[in-house]
C-alpha cells in the first residue's frame, strides 16, 4: 500500500496547491463536487448538519465521494480548522491517476472505508 504521504506527493503533481485560511470554507454541502483534496499541510474539520463529524490532516484525502458518485453533489462541508495547503485532482487527473497508478485507487478506497468505520464508531457511542 502507499503511504499517505506518497498518495499527497500523486497529488502536488495537479495544478498549484491552495492555501485556505483557518477558518475559512473549502467547499458546502449541496455544492456540485468536481475536485478531491489532499492536505499537505493542516488541519481540515469535515461538517455534516453544522456538526463536526472529524478532523483530518496532513497525508488525508477528501472529497471524493463527488467524484465517484454520479450526482457530484457535497454530502458535508469541509471548513480549515488551521491554515492549510490543499493540492487537488479534478476528475480528469483523478481518473488519471486511478488508472496509471492502481495503490492511488486502494489508498483512497481505504481513507473513504476507514472515515467511514470511524463515523460508524461514533455514531454507535
Amino acid at each position: 500500500m502507499l503511504e499517505p504521504i506518497k498518495t499527497i506527493e500523486l497529488f502536488q503533481k495537479s495544478p498549484s496547491p491552495k492555501t485556505f485560511s483557518a477558518g475559512s470554507i473549502i467547499f458546502q454541502e449541496g455544492e456540485c463536487g468536481d475536485v478531491i483534496y489532499g492536505i499537505i499541510s493542516g488541519e481540515v474539520e469535515i461538517l455534516v448538519d453544522g456538526k463536526v463529524v472529524e478532523t483530518i490532516q496532513k497525508g488525508d484525502v477528501f472529497g471524493e465521494g463527488s467524484l465517484i458518485h454520479l450526482d457530484r453533489q457535497r454530502d458535508s462541508r469541509a471548513i480549515a480548522k488551521t491554515d492549510s495547503l490543499l493540492a487537488f485532482l479534478d476528475r480528469e487527473h483523478f481518473m488519471f491517476a486511478v488508472q496509471q497508478t492502481p495503490m492511488f485507487a486502494l489508498e483512497v478506497m481505504k481513507s473513504y472505508s476507514d472515515r467511514l468505520r470511524r463515523l460508524r464508531h461514533k455514531i454507535a457511542i
